[in-house]
């Protein structure tokens, strides 16, 4: 099995973006172009992380001031598991009572990278959310579109792999999605997965670029962004009750990612999931 630094490793390069503040509603509150460098030394046994942000002078004219943050990593934290293609997610271990929480999941695809760090404050309310959308400037791929729901409509089979923050092997499984809208306005999800053809239905109402999913004892929504992105949140979070958080990139418009932060009702952290999934037909019933 390949190595979580190997892993890591996938994401080396230079990463020209920007940071991009967003609203609960996933309407853009500031944008802040970025350039992170990953690069390895020492047999690539050390990766030096440098990010610079450019923000505005504050005088209106002139160069933009430049903040920098520059870290070495030897090894990586029992926060964060990477996947072979260098797909990964960082955040909290355990949830506790009156302190922040959040994740951040990052997807690498065709010279592109997509970030989405999550923020919930001590009340248990989303208080950031922020899309950062890379590339590398010499292979010019263009930014996918933002995702619509029309995108998801149809059936997705996928190839799920699950990895465990204590080390177990991982778990590899079959997935089929599939999602249609119902009276025109309400949106059907039905997942399928597993050796035992588990069964989840659920479905949602469509509010714009927001998905609100209020059936079950914890509401989630998911949010539509730029880039082909989404963002699955729990509307508050709440102890004692399992929750996960999920981001997905729709990369070509039979091809999508979904990755999945699992916490049980004592809120530890136990699951990190990436959903491969193809679409395999169509609809828009």
């Amino acid at each position: 099995m390949v190595s979580q630094w190997e892993n890591f490793l996938q994401n080396l390069g230079e990463w020209h973006g920007s940071f991009t503040q967003l609203s609960p509603r996933g309407e853009v509150l500031q944008d802040t172009p970025s350039i992170l460098s990953l690069e390895g030394f020492n047999d690539n046994k050390t990766v030096r992380l440098k990010l610079r942000r450019f923000y505005p002078n504050p005088s209106g004219v002139g160069e933009p001031e430049v903040s920098e943050l520059v870290r070495e990593y030897q090894s990586l934290g029992r926060d964060i598991l990477f996947f072979e293609n260098g797909a990964f997610s960082q955040g909290t271990i355990q949830l506790a009572p009156f302190s922040e929480c959040g994740a951040e999941f990052g997807f690498i695809y065709n010279y592109r990278r997509l970030r989405f760090p999550v923020t919930y404050n001590t009340d248990g309310n989303l208080s950031k959310l922020t899309l950062i959308r890379e590339k590398q400037l010499d292979k010019n791929v263009p930014e996918r579109p933002p995702l619509t729901v029309e995108a998801l409509l149809g059936e997705w089979q996928g190839e799920a792999v699950t990895m465990y923050p204590d080390s177990r092997s991982p778990d590899s499984y079959s997935t089929n999605l599939q999602l249609h809208l119902e009276s025109g306005d309400r949106l059907v999800h039905k997942m399928t997965f597993g050796s035992n053809a588990t069964v989840i239905s659920s479905s949602a109402t469509i509010d714009g670029s927001v998905l609100h999913f209020n059936e079950g004892a914890s509401p989630v929504q998911v949010v539509l962004l730029p880039d082909g992105g989404s963002c699955t949140l729990p509307v508050k979070i709440e102890l004692r009750k399992p929750l996960f958080f999920e981001a997905g990139w729709l990369v070509e418009p039979d091809l999508r990612f979904r990755m999945i932060r699992s916490y049980n009702e004592r809120g530890e952290w136990v699951s990190l999931t990436l959903v491969t999934e193809r679409k395999v037909s169509h609809s828009l019933v």
